[in-house]
């Protein structure tokens, strides 16, 4: 992908759940586009529709209308094991609540899933170190996660999810469960991986610190997208020296 391919697309997705005998509609028409190389971030308060939207970009829950075409290719249309292997090929995913195996190191959780991909065990585990130390764990490779802190832990998912070097990187509320010094670092990594690996990073938050890091700016409430502004310039913002070094 060139830094101005749309990695991700899509148009008029509608998603609505059956509570009870009630029917929320919780996308309504939502039109979205991201871009190779940039971090998209998509706000909103709570309920308004931001995880439902990634889901469904990712291929992780059907919408019950409208169209996703991710490299040009409609995502939706293709056979259940077909969109299990575009996640597994093209996607990362780094979630809250870490999603970590409590019995295995942090070399373990990433090597593991490079594994499901075909790769040696030895290269997996070669891939894996690289991350780690990609993200500022050299040092904490062989702890497992009640041995961490909660950044530390979100980097060990973020590790996992660069280790595949995948295309597009979902984050869902990455931030809301770490102080605000360790938030700033975690989103400082999901911009290096768009301006270093050239990935297009999607990050739902309601976090607002989040929007100086942003190249895109997606506002959505009520399941209605209310602003989609790209960031013009694109500016780094300068973080505190603690920040730099992470959590």
């Amino acid at each position: 992908m060139t830094a101005a391919s749309p990695a991700i697309f899509a148009e008029g997705l509608s998603k609505r759940f059956k509570t009870g005998r009630a029917e929320v509609e919780v996308l309504r028409h939502v039109d979205f586009e991201a871009r190779a190389g940039e971090l998209t971030l998509v706000m909103g308060p709570s309920g308004s529709g931001k995880s439902t939207l990634l889901a469904a970009l990712s291929g992780l829950l059907r919408p019950d209308s409208g169209r996703v075409e991710a490299f040009g290719r409609d995502l939706w249309s293709r056979k259940p094991g077909a969109i299990d292997r575009f996640r597994l090929d093209h996607c990362g995913f780094i979630f809250q609540g870490f999603n970590l195996f409590p019995a295995l190191t942090a070399v373990q959780q990433v090597s593991v899933v490079l594994t499901y991909k075909g790769y040696h065990p030895d290269k997996a585990r070669i891939v894996a170190e690289e991350a780690l130390t990609e993200v500022g764990l050299s040092a904490r490779m062989h702890q497992r996660p009640a041995e961490m802190s909660g950044g530390e832990k979100q980097r060990v998912a973020i590790a996992r999810a660069l280790a595949k070097d995948p295309d597009i990187l979902f984050a869902d509320e990455p931030t809301s469960a770490l102080d605000g010094e360790t938030g700033q670092s975690v989103i400082r990594l999901l911009q290096r991986a768009a301006k270093q690996r050239n990935a297009a990073v999607i990050c739902v938050t309601h976090d607002a610190r989040l929007a100086a890091y942003a190249d895109h700016i997606i506002r959505i409430e009520d399941g209605r997208i209310l602003e989609d502004r790209p960031i013009t310039p694109r500016v780094t913002p300068h973080l505190p020296r603690t920040a730099q070094q992470g959590a």
